[in-house]
């Protein structure tokens, strides 16, 4: 499945725009020095109604010599990565007003990333769900999209951690609903999330609950396009939204009548690559890197995400249960 980046484009930032109480005036709010944002995380997190944040705290991360030097020699050489970044809402990846600037919390860490490793990166914007299968067939060299960890998707595809999020839900204020602790609490229910995301395969994977407890069985809901997820909810096509934790916690702070319900299963987080790829160590000390430069702490105080830190980062860890 492929869809017309510009179109892509459009589509979600006005859909998006239409159901914020601010609109999403997506009004800029750094000044472009990193010691803007600094330990307190001075720009306006994510959760800020009607802000995305634009400070600069990429610009002054400097080479690390050591962490080049895990590179293979032909990528050293080349001097460039393509890498594939997915779309949606803040924190992970979004668009500013411009409708062509792609900034969020994904992009700042692939950006610091390439800078500890004297690389430039060739940034395509690309669906969530055809990213994955893009790396093994060599499209891109890595992939951004808040991919989450799974055992299940560590067999194909190989993962440098740099945050941890995980699955969520949020319903209408009205909601009936209260913290969702087994999936058997949805059903009878209409269920929104992104297509070929893990909340995807969960759901469908623990569906049968319904039947075997009696009871009629969850529908689910699956978008693309994260403005019509929220339009569902909004006006009751759907009754709940899976999604991640940190997307969900933006998006609720940005519309009127919703609220987040409650974190149900914690994630790692990486960049994504093709199976046996030679780029993991490289990335994984860039990150651990950026840790002891604090440009990480920036980052995640740059998105309102400071609870998503990790203590370093790894390669291919096992899915947290």
């Amino acid at each position: 499945m492929s869809r017309s980046p510009s179109l892509s484009r459009s589509r979600n930032y006005a859909a998006f725009a239409l159901i914020t109480a601010a609109a999403l005036g997506l009004t800029a709010c750094g000044s472009g020095d990193p010691a803007d944002v600094g330990a307190a995380g001075n720009a306006a997190p994510a959760g800020q109604r009607g802000k995305i944040p634009t400070a600069d705290v990429v610009s002054a991360v400097h080479k690390d010599e050591a962490a080049a030097a895990l590179l293979p020699e032909s990528v050293r050489k080349a001097g460039t990565l393509t890498i594939a970044t997915s779309v949606g809402t803040p924190p992970g990846a979004t668009y500013l007003e411009d409708g062509k600037t792609v900034a969020g919390q994904d992009v700042d860490f692939a950006d610091a990333v390439a800078k500890v490793l004297g690389l430039k990166l060739k940034r395509e914007v690309a669906s969530f769900e055809v990213i994955l299968p893009a790396l093994d067939s060599g499209k891109y060299d890595l992939g951004t999209g808040n991919f989450g960890v799974t055992d299940e998707r560590r067999r194909t595809i190989d993962f440098v951690t740099y945050i941890n999020d995980g699955q969520g839900f949020a319903v209408r204020k009205d909601s009936k609903l209260t913290d969702v602790t087994d999936l058997a609490q949805l059903c009878g229910l209409n269920v929104a999330t992104g297509a070929g995301t893990t909340f995807e395969a969960t759901l469908e994977k623990n569906r049968a609950k319904c039947g075997a407890a009696g009871k009629k069985p969850y529908e689910v809901q699956t978008y693309s396009d994260q403005g019509a997820l929220w339009i569902s909810l909004q006006q009751g096509r759907s009754d709940v939204v899976m999604s991640t934790i940190n997307g969900l916690r933006y998006a609720v702070g940005q519309q009127e009548g919703l609220k987040f319900l409650n974190e149900f299963h914690r994630l790692d987080v990486g960049f994504a690559f093709k199976k046996g790829t030679p780029l993991a160590p490289a990335f994984q000390a860039a990150v651990n890197d950026l840790k002891k430069d604090g440009t990480y702490d920036r980052i995640l105080a740059k998105w309102g995400t400071t609870g998503s830190g990790i203590e370093r980062s790894e390669i291919s860890p096992p899915e947290h249960k």
